[in-house]
């Protein structure tokens, strides 16, 4: 048991992981819902898609944090003071806001996903009225409102404890030439949260008052690039640290459990420290397909999205091997689910860093690659975490044994979320049969099974060099499209 959380905020995070089961349970149902509209299994109509995909985005991201925030208070109370009442504020205004994210979504129609790009909240086409935006939009606010006084009220004890944020990330090991080891390693962590969260948060709350102020006196107006790059700031950014709030529990209960303390050496401050920088850049990498983008800023998000993926995940992951490897602990739910998160997190952040390379960006991101890469490393990796410190929460908190029947849920996990990495190849699939369905579905000649099996074969092909010509392109002076025109005549 860890004595030293206060008992109110011990019920708090009870109250944090109770609501995060519920939602997450929700959100498979939604995300199967939609598997099988797409698949052709039951049929929804395009609106109640789009509604469902808003809750579905939007939900997940959410309570991931949800459950990230209840790990990230319950270790980082052994180490610093905290005040229970901050948590509390923090949970209700949660609720509050997805409250009103609910509202706007199931009673008003609001159906723009959760990047509610501006200005699609004031310009619906009539799917939705103004009430709908104006809900979702203040919902999302007030979700951030309460992660941000969290972040200030944490950067203020992290500052009150060990002389500011720069010092919990070590800054005097790395830049001073101080002797030994850095804060521990749920320090380090939270520090980096609170410096880019905060920024995300500022981030999106301006980029949505501002869509507010649209809404409600159209005469007002932003530029819309501006706004996208304020929207994936806010949006990757807040999504990217879920992991990083969340990996606080590997550190803290391998440790437990192998007898052996995560010690913050310096190439671990060093990881943490690029990790802060360059998950702050790398959201330009949802951007790679806008023209008008500056040139700089797209080779920043695809070089800086090379470097973000590797240190902390390399040093994490190696810690994990060395500090498990002849330890002789013994191994259950918790454990292995937080040592196979590990393989989780690189198996999700590949692809991205993959997609993040400009030439196979124009052709990939627009397809499930990015929803299979972004579940791949949210289900194997953030919520395998989540779902491991809700294991180790009732079994250090309450009476939680480890059964047989565990290790074969372990299983059956990982399975399902491997199948889920495999959404990319089965939207290429679609893609390319969808090509051969749609003259047909419009009242065009209907082809043959054989023609469809040559049409079929036909569209995968041209994927396949769309994505290869493209490859060998990189690097050339002369834009990819350019060349492919001069290679036609």
């Amino acid at each position: 048991m860890n004595e030293a959380i206060h008992p109110l905020a011990r019920k708090t995070v009870v109250w944090h992981l109770a609501v995060t089961s519920l939602v997450l349970i929700l959100m498979m149902i939604f995300g199967v819902i939609m598997l099988m509209n797409q698949g052709e299994m039951i049929s929804i109509t395009p609106q109640w898609f789009y509604k469902i995909m808003t809750a579905h985005g939007t939900g997940m991201v959410g309570i991931a944090a949800l459950g990230g925030t209840a790990i990230l208070w319950y270790f980082l109370s052994k180490y610093v003071k905290l005040n229970p009442a901050i948590l509390i504020v923090n949970f209700v205004l949660f609720l509050t806001g997805v409250s009103m994210v609910l509202i706007a979504i199931f009673v008003f129609d609001f159906s723009d996903g959760w990047t509610f790009l501006y200005p699609l909240p004031a310009q619906s086409a009539k799917m939705y009225g103004a009430a709908g935006a104006v809900f979702f939009l203040s919902g999302m606010l007030v979700l951030g409102f309460g992660f941000l006084i969290l972040y200030m009220y944490l950067a203020a004890r992290l500052t009150a404890v060990y002389g500011g944020l720069g010092k919990a990330l070590g800054w005097d090991i790395i830049f001073r030439g101080k002797k030994g080891y850095g804060p521990p390693a749920a320090v380090v962590a939270t520090a980096m949260v609170i410096i880019t969260n905060s920024t995300a948060l500022l981030a999106g709350a301006t980029v949505l008052a501002a869509s507010l102020v649209n809404i409600i006196n159209p005469a007002v107006t932003m530029d819309p690039l501006l706004a996208k790059h304020l929207t994936y700031a806010f949006g990757h950014i807040f999504a990217n640290c879920t992991i990083y709030m969340a990996v606080i529990a590997v550190y803290e209960v391998l440790s437990e459990y192998t007898k052996r303390p995560w010690k913050a050496n310096k190439v671990f401050l060093i990881a943490w420290n690029c990790s802060t920088l360059f998950t702050l850049m790398i959201y330009t990498h949802h951007l790679l397909m806008d023209f008008a983008v500056p040139k700089w800023m797209l080779i920043i998000g695809q070089v800086f999205s090379y470097a973000n993926g590797l240190p902390v995940m390399v040093v994490t992951a190696y810690g994990a091997l060395m500090i498990v490897y002849r330890s002789r602990m013994k191994w259950d739910f918790a454990s292995s689910l937080f040592f196979l998160s590990m393989f989780g997190w690189v198996a999700g952040a590949i692809p991205a860093i993959i997609d993040a390379t400009i030439v196979v960006n124009h052709v990939m991101h627009n397809t499930k690659w990015v929803p299979g890469h972004f579940h791949t490393y949210m289900g194997m990796g953030v919520v395998a975490m989540i779902i491991g410190f809700m294991y180790y929460f009732n079994k250090t908190e309450g009476n939680q044994e480890h059964r047989g029947i565990d290790t074969f849920t372990i299983a059956l996990y990982f399975v399902f979320y491997g199948t889920c990495g495999l959404f990319p190849l089965c939207r290429r699939n679609q893609c390319t049969k969808k090509m051969v369905r749609t003259p047909a579905a419009m009242g065009a000649v209907r082809p043959g099974r054989r023609s469809q099996r040559n049409l079929y074969r036909s569209g995968r092909n041209h994927l396949h060099r769309k994505i290869f010509s493209g490859l060998r392109y990189v690097g050339s002076q002369v834009p990819y499209q350019k060349n492919q025109q001069l290679a036609e005549k």
